[in-house]
């Protein structure tokens, strides 16, 4: 099918203003704000233990949990924080290798830098947008040895610390086989799941796969504490050295300041707590309204010649952040221009971390599928309404 993008995408702009009955500025994705967020704010206000010492803090930490069905939540200031933080838990050491994805946004490789390791960048599958268990047992296979217990690089002897996919737009890859090679290869899996709250296969939800999971609250998040993260993990071991590293390593005292190691003031404020609290109290009613919305996108793109992405079907997606797959690079481009001119927010997918400047030296396998995909991609509007 030949796809006018002249004609096409002031139709989907259109499509877009009647589902949000507006005919101002439509964002990407605005948070929500319709429950006791200012109620709680105000609570933690009241209260004075605006920061990284508060009830909100305990109680969102615990709502967490239970949601997630997961044993351990320490909540930090940012998703990369999180991530930091989690890397540092499962063992990742300075000179260390990270296997991840080249498609994904940059905090992901950014964390593996913080800790003084170097990311590997693999494929990924282009049915999940996540990072292709396939490629990694492959790489691994041709590209490691064992030598006294652990996984290293063949040609450098670096040790290979980790296998970090990243949960894209909210869709949870390929996990389970991606498990079983990190099982096989001796290798800890931590999810970053930044993006894939509320996500679910079979029922089960990110953070309950890997050794941990990293997950942010940014302000475009479907849940959002202002800035912030988490790291989840069912090991008690890794919860308490993640809770102690990113609490500035302070050894619990009623009034000495005794530091036993270098840590990190990474813990989240209560007042951004209170936010978390109030988001999480409406994230079934956040999702509930998102996968309305990609049941609307996927019939209105049914038959155009640009693919919807539904995700895999072992999934019960988040829809964080919708996406379509256009034919080419040009009609991509056409397509960003006329929207946002419009007033239609739209954006392309982020550029393969092993082409930017900071990761061009990184080892990198053929990326043919992560190519492709962040040639094509763009993401459309996906605000609860």
């Amino acid at each position: 099918m030949t796809l006018d993008i002249e004609h096409f995408a002031p139709r989907f702009c259109k499509a877009v203003r009647d589902w949000y009955d507006t005919d101002e500025f439509i964002p990407l994705h605005a948070p929500k704000f319709s429950g006791n967020e200012e109620n709680y704010v105000r609570e933690v206000v009241q209260s004075t233990f605006v920061s990284s010492v508060g009830q909100k803090i305990i109680d969102f930490e615990q709502a967490m949990c239970r949601y997630l069905g997961v044993k351990h939540a320490v909540a930090m200031v940012n998703g990369t924080a999180a991530l930091h933080m989690a890397l540092l838990g499962a063992g990742v050491t300075r000179d260390s290798l990270v296997i991840t994805q080249s498609l994904s946004f940059v905090a992901t490789a950014n964390a593996i830098s913080y800790v003084g390791a170097s990311p590997v960048f693999l494929d990924i599958s282009p049915e999940t947008l996540s990072l292709s268990p396939q490629k990694v047992r492959e790489w691994l296979a041709t590209h490691s040895v064992e030598k006294q217990g652990l996984r290293v690089h063949r040609e450098s002897g670096a040790r290979i610390a980790a296998i970090v996919p990243m949960h894209t737009f909210g869709f949870v890859g390929e996990v389970t086989e991606l498990l079983e090679v990190a099982r096989e290869f001796g290798i800890p899996l931590v999810e970053d799941a930044a993006e894939s709250l509320g996500t679910e296969v079979a029922g089960v939800h990110p953070g309950n796969f890997g050794l941990c999971a990293a997950i942010s609250f940014n302000g475009n998040k479907i849940l959002t504490t202002g800035g912030g993260g988490m790291v989840v993990t069912n090991d008690d071991d890794l919860a308490a050295k993640v809770r102690h590293l990113s609490t500035t390593a302070k050894v619990p005292h009623r009034w000495e300041y005794i530091h036993d190691q270098v840590g990190y003031n990474y813990r989240m404020p209560n007042i951004n707590a209170g936010l978390g609290l109030a988001q999480l109290e409406q994230l079934p009613k956040f999702l509930e309204s998102k996968r309305a919305l990609a049941r609307y996108y996927a019939d209105f793109f049914a038959n155009t010649g640009v693919d919807f992405v539904l995700g895999p079907s072992s999934n019960t997606p988040n829809y964080w952040l919708c996406c379509v797959l256009l034919p080419s690079s040009e009609h991509r481009d056409d397509f960003l221009k006329i929207c946002n001119d419009a007033g239609i927010m739209v954006r392309p997918a982020w550029a393969p971390l092993n082409t930017l400047k900071p990761y061009t030296t990184a080892l990198a396998d053929k990326l043919a599928s992560a190519s492709d995909v962040a040639k094509r991609l763009v993401n459309i509007p996906s605000s609860v309404r």
